[in-house]
């Protein structure tokens, strides 16, 4: 039986079972915060008035299944030549009855959140955005959008998600949704 409790086995067993806890020990990256998730948003509505009067003009793009599923529904960004428009970006999660507007959510964490306007060709439309965070850095729901002479090509909006890190450009964060827009200024 001594022989029994000095065998290879048997010390390679109990030096397992001392070191076990140095195993289990907590890891540096507990976090009792979750993380921040970003935002379910069905649709994009970027309504622009001229500030010379006239209708409103409105794009839009919906897509309700998200990603795979159904193709999304996308308008048509159609423009005057040599206007300055004011512009308003409403986001919306129509996967919610009644629907949950997305808008004020970023309105309310401001400081978490960047719309981020690119035309292509770069020429084809100014967009400034005219609201700002408690941080005084720019957001983008309101903007200003001004048009030179006739042209096409896209805008894309992208609304950035970026809890913590926010410094008024693209690269920090992640993207709660990417639309490009068919433009056409004519």
């Amino acid at each position: 039986m001594k022989n029994l409790l000095h065998t290879p086995a048997r010390l390679l067993m109990l030096s397992m079972l001392a070191t076990a806890p140095l195993f289990s020990a907590c890891s540096d990256n507990d976090d009792p915060t979750p993380d921040e998730d970003n935002e379910q948003i069905t649709t994009v509505t970027y309504t622009l008035t001229p500030l010379s009067g006239g209708a409103p003009v409105t794009v839009s793009y919906r897509d309700l299944d998200g990603d795979g599923g159904s193709a999304p529904v996308i308008g048509s960004l159609n423009l005057a030549p040599n206007t300055t428009y004011t512009g308003v970006v409403t986001l919306l999660d129509e996967t919610k009855n009644p629907a949950t507007d997305i808008s004020a959510e970023v309105r309310a964490e401001a400081d978490e959140h960047l719309l981020v306007f690119e035309p292509a060709p770069a020429n084809l439309v100014t967009v400034t955005r005219t609201d700002k965070d408690q941080n005084n850095l720019e957001v983008g729901l309101q903007t200003r959008l001004i048009t030179t002479g006739s042209a096409s090509g896209t805008l894309k909006v992208t609304l950035r998600h970026q809890p913590g890190a926010k410094n008024g450009t693209f690269a920090p964060g992640s993207t709660d949704v990417e639309v490009v827009f068919p433009t056409t200024v004519r």
